[in-house]
Parts: C-alpha cells; sequence; structure tokens
C-alpha cells in the first residue's frame, strides 16, 4: 500500500485511519473544529485552495459524501470538477488508472475517489504524480476515513476529549460496512473505553476486524449504560444472498425504537451514516429525536474534508501551512 505519511511525517494522502497516528488524526479533528464556522458558511469562504482543481472522481452513487466534499472545496476557494463513471470513457473501456493521469494532465491535484472495489483507492494512490493527494471516500467494504473523522468529532464536540471513558455501541451490518472499520480504528486510536458490537451472526465479520470488542446479539443487553450508539445501514447492494430473514424481523431484534433506547444512557448519543433505512435500522421518532445527532454528522463533515483537503494540499504544493 502506498504509505499516507510522507518521508517527513506530512499526509500524503488519506487512504485509512488504520495506522494513522494519533497525532495526525487529532489534528485533522482541530482543524475542523477551527474552520467550522467557515464550513457552516458562517464566516465568508476562505480562499487557501485558490487557484487548486479538485476532482470528485466517483465510481459509485452518494449523496452526502460527494455533496460534503464539493462544498468542502468550495469554501476553500478550489475549483471543483465532478466526475461521473456513468458519462464518462470508462464506459468505454478507459481504465480508473488513466482517468486519473488524464486529469492530472489537465492540472487536477486533488482527487476525491469512490470505488466499489476493496483497495481501488490505495491502488490509484500508487500511480498518482508528485504534487496529487487522493483522499478515500470510500472503498468497498475496506475505509471510508473522512465519515470515521466526523463521527470522532461529533462525539468530542458532545462528550469530551476523554474517549477513556465512554462506552460506544455499534449495532448492524459490520460485515459489509467500511464506515464500521473506519470508525473501529478511530476509537481504538483515541483510547475507547469499551467498544461494544452488536448484530446477526450473518452480518458480523470474523476476520479480526473486531478485536478487543465485547461482541454479542441481544441488542437490549448491549445497550445497557453506554454513552453512544452508532447505527449502520444494511449494506444490501454488497450482500451475495439472504443475510436477514426480512427487514421487519430485522427491526423488531436491531432496531433502534424509543423503547430499545431507554437501557442506554439517559444523554447517551445516536449516530447514523446515512442513507438512513427508516423503520429498519431506526425508528423515525428517535431519528429526529432529541438525542440524535445524526445532522450534526452531516454539520461536521464539510468541516472535516476542508480539513484533510487544505492539510493535503497545501502540505504537497505549498509547503507547510502556518
Amino acid at each position: 500500500m502506498t504509505p499516507q505519511l510522507d518521508s517527513d511525517g506530512r499526509l500524503r494522502h488519506l487512504l485509512t485511519l488504520d495506522g494513522l497516528p494519533r497525532e495526525t488524526l487529532c489534528r485533522l479533528i482541530d482543524r475542523a473544529g477551527q474552520i467550522r464556522d467557515a464550513a457552516l458558511g458562517r464566516t465568508p469562504r476562505r480562499q487557501a485552495l485558490d487557484g487548486t482543481t479538485v476532482c470528485t472522481l466517483f465510481f459509485e452513487p452518494s449523496t452526502r459524501t460527494r455533496s460534503s466534499f464539493h462544498i468542502a472545496a468550495q469554501r476553500l476557494g478550489a475549483d471543483v470538477l465532478n466526475f461521473d463513471a456513468s458519462t464518462s470513457s470508462t464506459r468505454k473501456g478507459e481504465t480508473a488508472r488513466d482517468t486519473l493521469r488524464n486529469l492530472e494532465a489537465m492540472g487536477v491535484r486533488g482527487f476525491i475517489v469512490r470505488h466499489a472495489e476493496d483497495g481501488a483507492v490505495a491502488a490509484l494512490a500508487a500511480e498518482a504524480g508528485e504534487g496529487t493527494a487522493l483522499v478515500n471516500a470510500g472503498d468497498g467494504r475496506s475505509a471510508h476515513p473522512t465519515q470515521g473523522l466526523l463521527d470522532m468529532m461529533t462525539i468530542r464536540q458532545a462528550k469530551g476529549a476523554d474517549f477513556s471513558r465512554l462506552k460506544i455501541l455499534m449495532v448492524g451490518d459490520v460485515k459489509h460496512s467500511r464506515v464500521a472499520r473506519s470508525d473501529l480504528h478511530a476509537l481504538r486510536t483515541l483510547g475507547a473505553g469499551m467498544i461494544r458490537v452488536c448484530g446477526p451472526q450473518s452480518l458480523l465479520p470474523d476476520d479480526g476486524t473486531l478485536s478487543g470488542c465485547e461482541v454479542g446479539q441481544d441488542f437490549d443487553a448491549m445497550l445497557d449504560g453506554v454513552d453512544v450508539v452508532m447505527m449502520l445501514r444494511l449494506q444490501r447492494e454488497r450482500m451475495a444472498g439472504s443475510f436477514v430473514p426480512s427487514v421487519r424481523e430485522y427491526f423488531h431484534y436491531y432496531g433502534l425504537d424509543a423503547e430499545k433506547l431507554k437501557a442506554a444512557k439517559e444523554d447517551a448519543l445516536v449516530m447514523h451514516p446515512g442513507p438512513m433505512n427508516r423503520g429498519v435500522e431506526i425508528a423515525s421518532e428517535i431519528a429526529d429525536g432529541p438525542q440524535s445527532v445524526i445532522e450534526q454528522q452531516v454539520e461536521m463533515g464539510v468541516a472535516v474534508r476542508m480539513a484533510v483537503m487544505e492539510t493535503l494540499l497545501l502540505s504537497q504544493n505549498q509547503g507547510p501551512r502556518t
């Protein structure tokens, strides 16, 4: 895999949170906090990336992530090129590598890449030229690092920086979830006190992903006393075969509703990376309720993605930011 850090320890690409130093992870979240007002449009647009072109190179559908990166790049003053695989030369047989190199030749220096295949973004990063930075916007089941960062920022905003005090429960389709993997890497790096994982056995990975976690199938029991409940989407587009008997039965056992949530702490946060399947993973009364921070996650996403792009592109093209 292409190293994310250069020989001076600066971030070259953001491909995964696995192995990302705690200092780097916290620095990105800290920077996102500093520019949050700009991210939300409360202060004038920054011009840090004026004259830089960023391409959202998406080979899979996306709403939140693509829009969030687009807004983030614009609020840094960058020019944004949206690439749509369905109308591109990839339909004629052009490889992702050739697409990348052609866009580089046009002066694009930042690539936000989403791909269906595990490891695809790292493979593209290995082909990128000097001064080009890639951000993994989700590849297969492997990683979604900016989602992991924004989730950690959301938790820290509400619960403080000391993650060792927190009990965090992740619920649902971990097996197919790149968000779950990135969140687990980040939670371990930040020293979460307890990580619980709950879901049907068919939706839990058996490859070491859950090492060190408390794992169970009894949702009510796993909710007991937790500070954060992270609900996951059923990744039906990645399932080869039937992993749950029915969505109705899934909600009965693993969907979060008001009655189940009573077992968590009174001030427990409820999170979901989106898109939500209401009535499948989560009841509307909870998704729209006072303990939900789902919209805050979306807000944090713009700030986090601004921080990541600023860090990568200024570091590579203009030297360290002062």
